[in-house]
């Protein structure tokens, strides 16, 4: 019997058109984007499905857009009878994670995220972060290297992904400094990221501040299913904990890969990627790889890629 995770995207995964083909043949998911266009008091299902793409990357936007499209699938998913006991979402995704859980109610989440964006967008001034991936150099050799460039400034691991991909955050100069010594430790590619500010490093520490003002009313609810903090990479243990492991999560890394080796490691086999592209699974089956796990993928965007996990699971 296949042990089923469910897991979900973050920024950067949104495109013009998400959930559309989807929500147009499912009144389940339909509902979802009306129901977040309600509690917004904005039109996020139009930005989804038509655009304009220079609104939709707007992070204030991208955040909200890209929960509603990965709920909008999952009731589609679920009316089809497929559940997982055990979920996560890489930072903004996490959102996700919580609502399927049980933890957030979806209005209350799509409203949250909104301002999630705005004041992660808001907290260091344009052009003084930056991001960049480092591909092919394990974590021991990427912190060396950061602790080495933070003569320059603050830079920091803002994402630890998967095997060989970890990506840094933090002020221009660190930055680049950080990419040279990269390279020259035999980097396969040090490259900087198109992001509007340094997510998940100690500069966004006042964008969590913001957040946790708009937390001190929010109901949490009891937790239905495990879910696995990117901030501890370890399940979440009391419900108690979760508006505290939202605020860290804003300026504090992203500790994918370890989330994914918990699941691994508790024998789950078939992972469940919901919502737009397919980083994740990527991630999943690198991870899977460096452990000799056998793994099952799915990524969930489309009609087609629905029917074939409902061929194969449902």
């Amino acid at each position: 019997m296949s042990k089923i995770a469910f897991i979900f995207p973050g920024q950067g995964a949104q495109y013009v058109g998400m959930g559309k083909e989807i929500a147009m043949e499912h009144k389940s998911a339909q509902d979802i984007f009306e129901k977040a266009n309600e509690s917004l008091g904005f039109d996020i299902k139009k930005m989804c499905f038509e655009g304009p793409e220079e609104e939709l990357v707007k992070t204030e936007y991208t955040q909200p857009a890209i929960l509603t499209t990965s709920i909008a699938i999952l009731s589609v998913i679920q009316q089809n009878g497929i559940e997982a006991d055990i979920t996560a979402g890489l930072s903004l995704g996490e959102y996700s994670a919580l609502v399927y859980a049980g933890a957030l109610k979806f209005e209350d989440a799509v409203k949250l995220v909104n301002k999630r964006g705005k004041y992660m967008q808001e907290a260091v001034p344009l052009g003084k972060g930056n991001m960049a991936a480092i591909i092919g150099l394990d974590r021991k050799e990427v912190d060396s290297i950061i602790k080495e460039a933070q003569d320059v400034g603050t830079v920091e691991g803002a994402n630890y992904n998967c095997p060989g991909q970890i990506v840094i955050s933090g002020e221009i100069n660190a930055v680049e400094k950080a990419c040279e010594l990269a390279k020259e430790k035999g980097a396969k590619k040090a490259v900087l990221l198109p992001v509007s500010a340094p997510f998940h490093c100690s500069l966004l520490k006042p964008a969590g501040e913001r957040l946790s003002e708009k937390m001190e009313s929010l109901n949490i609810g009891s937790l239905q299913r495990k879910v696995i903090s990117n901030v501890t990479g370890d399940y979440i243990a009391n419900e108690k904990d979760i508006k505290d492991l939202l605020i860290k999560q804003v300026s504090k890394s992203v500790l994918w890969q370890d989330s994914i080796e918990l699941m691994l490691d508790g024998g789950y086999d078939t992972f469940i990627e919901i919502g737009p592209g397919k980083t994740l699974t990527a991630f999943t089956k690198k991870t899977a790889r460096k452990l000799k796990k056998k793994v099952k993928c799915y990524n969930v965007e489309n009609t087609k890629t629905l029917n074939k996990l409902l061929t194969e699971l449902g």
